[in-house]
Protein backbone atom coordinates (compact mmCIF):
# COMPACT_ATOMS: atom_id res chain seq x y z
CA UNK A 1 0.00 0.00 0.00
CA UNK A 2 1.39 3.39 -1.02
CA UNK A 3 2.26 5.91 1.68
CA UNK A 4 0.41 9.22 1.70
CA UNK A 5 2.26 12.38 2.70
CA UNK A 6 0.32 15.47 3.73
CA UNK A 7 2.09 18.82 3.40
CA UNK A 8 0.67 21.81 5.25
CA UNK A 9 1.35 24.95 3.21
CA UNK A 10 1.12 25.45 -0.52
CA UNK A 11 4.33 27.36 -1.27
CA UNK A 12 7.31 26.55 -3.46
CA UNK A 13 8.87 24.15 -0.98
CA UNK A 14 5.77 21.97 -1.09
CA UNK A 15 5.78 22.29 -4.89
CA UNK A 16 9.33 20.97 -5.09
CA UNK A 17 8.56 17.99 -2.85
CA UNK A 18 5.92 16.73 -5.28
CA UNK A 19 8.16 15.34 -8.05
CA UNK A 20 10.53 13.31 -5.84
CA UNK A 21 7.60 12.00 -3.80
CA UNK A 22 5.89 10.80 -6.98
CA UNK A 23 9.12 9.14 -8.12
CA UNK A 24 9.18 7.23 -4.82
CA UNK A 25 5.58 6.14 -5.27
CA UNK A 26 4.36 8.39 -2.47
CA UNK A 27 0.91 9.98 -2.76
CA UNK A 28 1.16 13.70 -1.97
CA UNK A 29 -1.63 15.89 -0.64
CA UNK A 30 -1.29 19.59 0.10
CA UNK A 31 -3.29 21.89 2.37
CA UNK A 32 -2.87 25.22 0.58
CA UNK A 33 -3.72 28.56 2.13
CA UNK A 34 -5.62 29.65 -0.99
CA UNK A 35 -6.25 28.51 -4.56
CA UNK A 36 -3.57 28.94 -7.22
CA UNK A 37 -0.53 28.67 -4.95
CA UNK A 38 2.80 27.19 -6.03
CA UNK A 39 1.87 23.65 -4.97
CA UNK A 40 -1.60 23.77 -6.58
CA UNK A 41 -0.74 20.62 -8.55
CA UNK A 42 -1.19 18.54 -5.38
CA UNK A 43 -3.54 20.81 -3.42
CA UNK A 44 -6.35 18.55 -2.24
CA UNK A 45 -7.61 21.04 0.36
CA UNK A 46 -7.65 24.78 0.89
CA UNK A 47 -7.90 26.44 4.26
CA UNK A 48 -6.36 28.11 7.27
CA UNK A 49 -3.44 26.16 8.76
CA UNK A 50 -4.10 27.93 12.08
CA UNK A 51 -7.55 26.34 12.37
CA UNK A 52 -7.52 23.00 14.17
CA UNK A 53 -10.62 21.60 12.47
CA UNK A 54 -9.22 22.42 9.01
CA UNK A 55 -5.88 20.76 9.73
CA UNK A 56 -7.52 17.84 11.55
CA UNK A 57 -9.76 17.10 8.55
CA UNK A 58 -6.76 17.26 6.21
CA UNK A 59 -4.68 14.97 8.44
CA UNK A 60 -7.33 12.22 8.44
CA UNK A 61 -6.44 11.19 4.92
CA UNK A 62 -2.64 10.97 5.22
CA UNK A 63 -0.04 8.79 6.91
CA UNK A 64 2.37 11.57 7.88
CA UNK A 65 1.96 15.34 8.16
CA UNK A 66 4.87 17.63 7.32
CA UNK A 67 5.23 21.31 6.47
CA UNK A 68 6.10 23.89 3.85
CA UNK A 69 6.71 26.41 6.66
CA UNK A 70 7.02 26.57 10.45
CA UNK A 71 3.95 28.68 11.24
CA UNK A 72 1.36 26.08 12.28
CA UNK A 73 0.48 26.93 15.92
CA UNK A 74 1.72 24.69 18.70
CA UNK A 75 -1.80 24.04 19.97
CA UNK A 76 -2.81 22.68 16.56
CA UNK A 77 0.31 20.50 16.32
CA UNK A 78 -0.07 19.10 19.82
CA UNK A 79 -3.74 18.35 19.30
CA UNK A 80 -2.86 16.31 16.22
CA UNK A 81 -0.17 14.38 18.08
CA UNK A 82 -2.52 13.74 20.99
CA UNK A 83 -5.00 12.25 18.50
CA UNK A 84 -2.39 9.85 17.14
CA UNK A 85 -1.44 11.73 13.96
CA UNK A 86 2.20 11.27 12.90
CA UNK A 87 3.72 14.75 12.59
CA UNK A 88 7.29 15.35 11.37
CA UNK A 89 8.93 17.44 12.58
CA UNK A 90 6.92 17.21 15.78
CA UNK A 91 5.90 20.14 17.98
CA UNK A 92 8.65 19.49 20.53
CA UNK A 93 11.27 20.13 17.84
CA UNK A 94 9.38 22.66 15.75
CA UNK A 95 8.95 25.05 18.68
CA UNK A 96 12.62 25.93 18.38
CA UNK A 97 12.19 26.98 14.74
CA UNK A 98 9.05 28.94 15.61
CA UNK A 99 10.41 30.94 18.55
CA UNK A 100 13.89 32.42 18.37
CA UNK A 101 14.09 33.03 22.12
CA UNK A 102 13.27 29.39 22.80
CA UNK A 103 15.84 28.41 20.18
CA UNK A 104 18.60 30.49 21.78
CA UNK A 105 17.87 29.10 25.24
CA UNK A 106 17.83 25.48 24.04
CA UNK A 107 20.98 25.87 21.95
CA UNK A 108 22.70 27.30 25.02
CA UNK A 109 21.70 24.16 26.94
CA UNK A 110 23.16 22.04 24.12
CA UNK A 111 26.41 24.01 24.17
CA UNK A 112 26.06 25.18 20.56
CA UNK A 113 28.22 28.19 19.66
CA UNK A 114 26.09 31.35 19.46
CA UNK A 115 26.36 35.13 19.43
CA UNK A 116 25.85 36.91 22.74
CA UNK A 117 22.11 37.30 23.21
CA UNK A 118 19.42 38.32 25.67
CA UNK A 119 15.66 38.55 25.99
CA UNK A 120 14.81 42.26 26.28
CA UNK A 121 11.38 43.21 27.61
CA UNK A 122 11.67 46.99 27.36
CA UNK A 123 13.88 49.89 26.38
CA UNK A 124 15.99 49.73 29.55
CA UNK A 125 16.78 46.04 28.95
CA UNK A 126 17.84 46.79 25.39
CA UNK A 127 19.91 49.78 26.44
CA UNK A 128 21.75 47.60 28.95
CA UNK A 129 22.47 45.04 26.22
CA UNK A 130 23.71 47.78 23.87
CA UNK A 131 26.00 49.12 26.58
CA UNK A 132 27.49 45.67 27.09
CA UNK A 133 27.93 44.92 23.38
CA UNK A 134 29.60 47.89 21.72
CA UNK A 135 26.57 50.15 21.31
CA UNK A 136 24.96 48.29 18.40
CA UNK A 137 22.90 45.11 18.25
CA UNK A 138 20.60 43.04 16.10
CA UNK A 139 17.04 42.98 17.42
CA UNK A 140 14.58 40.33 16.22
CA UNK A 141 10.94 39.60 16.80
CA UNK A 142 10.94 36.09 18.31
CA UNK A 143 8.26 34.75 16.00
CA UNK A 144 7.31 35.10 12.35
CA UNK A 145 10.32 36.84 10.80
CA UNK A 146 11.98 35.58 7.61
CA UNK A 147 13.99 36.95 4.66
CA UNK A 148 15.05 39.99 6.64
CA UNK A 149 11.58 40.72 8.04
CA UNK A 150 11.38 41.17 11.81
CA UNK A 151 15.09 42.04 12.01
CA UNK A 152 16.65 45.45 12.69
CA UNK A 153 20.18 46.60 13.43
CA UNK A 154 19.89 49.28 16.10
CA UNK A 155 22.00 51.62 18.17
CA UNK A 156 19.18 52.87 20.41
CA UNK A 157 15.99 51.40 21.89
CA UNK A 158 13.91 54.02 20.07
CA UNK A 159 14.58 52.23 16.78
CA UNK A 160 12.37 49.30 17.88
CA UNK A 161 9.97 51.20 20.13
CA UNK A 162 7.06 50.03 17.96
CA UNK A 163 7.96 46.39 18.68
CA UNK A 164 7.76 46.57 22.47
CA UNK A 165 4.56 45.57 24.24
CA UNK A 166 3.89 42.10 22.85
CA UNK A 167 6.45 40.23 24.94
CA UNK A 168 10.25 40.13 25.03
CA UNK A 169 12.36 40.70 21.93
CA UNK A 170 15.59 38.92 21.08
CA UNK A 171 18.74 41.06 21.15
CA UNK A 172 21.93 39.64 19.65
CA UNK A 173 25.44 40.95 19.32
CA UNK A 174 26.26 42.40 15.91
CA UNK A 175 28.64 39.68 14.75
CA UNK A 176 31.73 40.66 12.79
CA UNK A 177 31.47 37.87 10.26
CA UNK A 178 33.50 37.12 7.15
CA UNK A 179 30.69 35.25 5.41
CA UNK A 180 27.48 33.33 5.99
CA UNK A 181 27.33 29.56 5.72
CA UNK A 182 24.62 26.94 6.00
CA UNK A 183 24.79 23.35 7.16
CA UNK A 184 22.01 20.95 6.26
CA UNK A 185 21.29 17.67 8.00
CA UNK A 186 18.51 15.15 7.42
CA UNK A 187 17.31 12.98 10.29
CA UNK A 188 14.68 10.25 10.26
CA UNK A 189 12.69 9.16 13.34
CA UNK A 190 14.86 6.08 13.75
CA UNK A 191 17.86 8.39 14.24
CA UNK A 192 19.72 7.91 10.94
CA UNK A 193 21.47 11.11 9.80
CA UNK A 194 22.59 12.34 6.39
CA UNK A 195 24.93 15.36 6.44
CA UNK A 196 25.34 17.64 3.44
CA UNK A 197 28.48 19.65 2.68
CA UNK A 198 28.58 23.09 4.26
CA UNK A 199 27.69 25.81 1.75
CA UNK A 200 28.26 29.55 1.43
CA UNK A 201 25.19 31.76 1.19
CA UNK A 202 25.22 35.28 -0.25
CA UNK A 203 22.55 37.60 1.13
CA UNK A 204 21.28 40.79 -0.49
CA UNK A 205 18.87 42.99 1.43
CA UNK A 206 18.33 40.23 3.98
CA UNK A 207 17.32 37.74 1.27
CA UNK A 208 19.37 34.79 0.04
CA UNK A 209 20.58 35.61 -3.48
CA UNK A 210 23.16 32.89 -4.22
CA UNK A 211 24.48 29.66 -2.75
CA UNK A 212 27.81 27.98 -3.56
CA UNK A 213 28.19 24.31 -2.71
CA UNK A 214 30.44 23.33 -1.13
CA UNK A 215 31.65 26.55 0.53
CA UNK A 216 34.78 27.81 -1.26
CA UNK A 217 38.06 27.96 0.65
CA UNK A 218 36.71 25.75 3.38
CA UNK A 219 39.23 23.87 5.45
CA UNK A 220 38.71 20.29 6.49
CA UNK A 221 38.37 21.58 10.05
CA UNK A 222 35.62 24.07 9.12
CA UNK A 223 33.68 21.37 7.25
CA UNK A 224 34.01 19.01 10.20
CA UNK A 225 32.94 21.58 12.80
CA UNK A 226 29.93 22.70 10.71
CA UNK A 227 28.83 19.09 10.23
CA UNK A 228 29.25 18.37 13.94
CA UNK A 229 27.17 21.45 14.86
CA UNK A 230 24.40 20.45 12.48
CA UNK A 231 24.32 16.83 13.65
CA UNK A 232 24.37 17.80 17.33
CA UNK A 233 21.45 20.20 16.88
CA UNK A 234 19.43 17.70 14.84
CA UNK A 235 19.88 15.06 17.52
CA UNK A 236 19.61 17.41 20.49
CA UNK A 237 16.31 18.88 19.28
CA UNK A 238 14.94 15.61 17.96
CA UNK A 239 14.45 16.98 14.45
CA UNK A 240 12.77 14.72 11.87
CA UNK A 241 13.14 15.78 8.26
CA UNK A 242 15.48 18.41 6.89
CA UNK A 243 17.27 20.84 9.21
CA UNK A 244 19.12 23.90 7.95
CA UNK A 245 21.52 25.59 10.38
CA UNK A 246 22.45 29.09 9.24
CA UNK A 247 25.94 29.99 10.45
CA UNK A 248 28.25 32.98 10.71
CA UNK A 249 31.92 32.37 9.99
CA UNK A 250 33.52 35.14 12.04
CA UNK A 251 36.62 37.11 11.16
CA UNK A 252 38.44 35.26 13.96
CA UNK A 253 37.51 31.89 12.41
CA UNK A 254 34.66 30.81 14.69
CA UNK A 255 31.34 29.37 13.61
CA UNK A 256 28.24 30.75 15.34
CA UNK A 257 24.64 29.60 14.88
CA UNK A 258 22.43 32.30 13.41
CA UNK A 259 19.03 30.67 12.78
CA UNK A 260 17.36 27.30 12.19
CA UNK A 261 14.83 25.99 9.66
CA UNK A 262 13.16 22.58 10.03
CA UNK A 263 12.13 21.99 6.43
CA UNK A 264 13.78 22.22 3.03
CA UNK A 265 15.59 25.54 2.84
CA UNK A 266 16.82 27.99 0.23
CA UNK A 267 20.41 27.08 1.08
CA UNK A 268 19.72 23.53 -0.12
CA UNK A 269 18.13 24.20 -3.51
CA UNK A 270 21.48 23.46 -5.19
CA UNK A 271 21.06 19.80 -4.30
CA UNK A 272 18.11 19.29 -6.66
CA UNK A 273 20.63 19.07 -9.50
CA UNK A 274 23.95 19.00 -7.68
CA UNK A 275 23.59 16.22 -5.06
CA UNK A 276 22.98 12.51 -5.40
CA UNK A 277 19.91 13.02 -3.22
CA UNK A 278 18.49 16.53 -3.07
CA UNK A 279 16.85 18.01 -0.01
CA UNK A 280 13.28 17.61 -1.29
CA UNK A 281 13.59 13.86 -1.83
CA UNK A 282 15.55 13.60 1.39
CA UNK A 283 12.85 15.36 3.38
CA UNK A 284 10.21 13.01 1.98
CA UNK A 285 12.36 10.00 2.85
CA UNK A 286 13.13 11.30 6.32
CA UNK A 287 9.61 12.17 7.46
CA UNK A 288 8.31 8.82 6.16
CA UNK A 289 11.17 7.08 8.01
CA UNK A 290 12.58 5.62 4.80
CA UNK A 291 16.33 4.97 4.45
CA UNK A 292 18.08 8.25 3.64
CA UNK A 293 19.79 8.94 0.34
CA UNK A 294 23.39 9.89 -0.38
CA UNK A 295 23.89 13.67 0.19
CA UNK A 296 27.21 13.81 -1.69
CA UNK A 297 27.72 16.33 -4.53
CA UNK A 298 27.62 14.97 -8.08
CA UNK A 299 30.26 17.43 -9.31
CA UNK A 300 32.94 19.55 -7.64
CA UNK A 301 30.77 22.69 -7.68
CA UNK A 302 27.09 23.57 -7.65
CA UNK A 303 25.77 27.14 -7.70
CA UNK A 304 22.21 28.30 -7.05
CA UNK A 305 21.05 31.79 -8.05
CA UNK A 306 17.61 32.96 -6.94
CA UNK A 307 15.29 34.67 -9.39
CA UNK A 308 14.13 37.58 -7.27
CA UNK A 309 11.22 39.69 -8.41
CA UNK A 310 11.08 38.47 -11.98
CA UNK A 311 10.43 40.58 -15.09
CA UNK A 312 8.29 43.67 -14.70
CA UNK A 313 7.01 43.74 -18.28
CA UNK A 314 6.03 40.10 -18.89
CA UNK A 315 6.07 36.62 -17.35
CA UNK A 316 8.74 34.10 -16.40
CA UNK A 317 7.24 31.67 -18.90
CA UNK A 318 7.79 34.12 -21.76
CA UNK A 319 11.48 34.40 -20.85
CA UNK A 320 12.02 30.67 -20.40
CA UNK A 321 12.73 29.59 -24.02
CA UNK A 322 15.53 32.12 -24.48
CA UNK A 323 17.14 31.20 -21.16
CA UNK A 324 17.03 27.49 -21.94
CA UNK A 325 18.39 28.01 -25.45
CA UNK A 326 21.29 30.15 -24.27
CA UNK A 327 22.19 27.97 -21.29
CA UNK A 328 21.17 24.35 -21.95
CA UNK A 329 23.34 23.07 -19.08
CA UNK A 330 21.58 25.26 -16.50
CA UNK A 331 18.55 23.97 -14.64
CA UNK A 332 15.71 26.49 -14.28
CA UNK A 333 13.11 26.01 -11.55
CA UNK A 334 10.10 28.33 -11.45
CA UNK A 335 7.51 28.48 -8.69
CA UNK A 336 4.29 29.37 -10.50
CA UNK A 337 4.25 32.76 -8.78
CA UNK A 338 3.53 36.13 -10.34
CA UNK A 339 6.51 38.52 -10.53
CA UNK A 340 6.71 41.08 -7.74
CA UNK A 341 9.69 43.15 -6.54
CA UNK A 342 11.83 41.17 -4.09
CA UNK A 343 9.70 38.02 -4.33
CA UNK A 344 11.36 34.63 -4.78
CA UNK A 345 9.78 33.40 -8.01
CA UNK A 346 12.34 30.77 -9.03
CA UNK A 347 15.98 29.76 -9.05
CA UNK A 348 18.66 28.48 -11.40
CA UNK A 349 21.15 25.71 -10.65
CA UNK A 350 24.41 25.07 -12.44
CA UNK A 351 27.10 22.45 -11.78
CA UNK A 352 30.63 21.98 -13.04
CA UNK A 353 34.33 21.43 -12.47
CA UNK A 354 35.33 25.09 -12.47
CA UNK A 355 33.82 27.45 -9.89
CA UNK A 356 34.05 30.66 -11.91
CA UNK A 357 32.46 29.04 -14.96
CA UNK A 358 29.70 27.52 -12.83
CA UNK A 359 28.92 30.84 -11.16
CA UNK A 360 28.78 32.51 -14.58
CA UNK A 361 26.43 29.85 -15.97
CA UNK A 362 23.95 30.20 -13.10
CA UNK A 363 24.01 34.00 -13.05
CA UNK A 364 23.76 34.33 -16.82
CA UNK A 365 20.76 32.00 -17.04
CA UNK A 366 19.03 33.79 -14.13
CA UNK A 367 19.63 37.19 -15.79
CA UNK A 368 17.11 36.31 -18.52
CA UNK A 369 14.34 36.67 -15.95
CA UNK A 370 15.23 40.20 -14.84
CA UNK A 371 14.54 43.53 -16.57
Amino acid sequence: MALTLGIVGGGQLARMMIAPAVELGVDVRVLAEEPGMSAALAATATGDYRDLETVRAFARGVDVVTFDHEHVPQEVLRALVDEGVTVHPGPDALQFAQDKLAMRARLAELGAPQPEWAAVADASDLQAFLDENGGRAVVKTPRGGYDGKGVRVVSSPEEVADWFGDGPLLAEELVDFARELAQQVARRPSGELAVYPVVETVQRGGVCAEVIAPAPERTARLAEVAADIGAAIAEGLGVTGMLAVELFETTDERLLVNELAMRPHNSGHWGQDGAVTGQFEQHVRAVLDLPLGDPAPRQPWAVMVNILGGPETDTLESRLPAALAAHPAAKVHTYGKAPRPGRKVGHVNATGDDLDATVYEARAAASFFAD
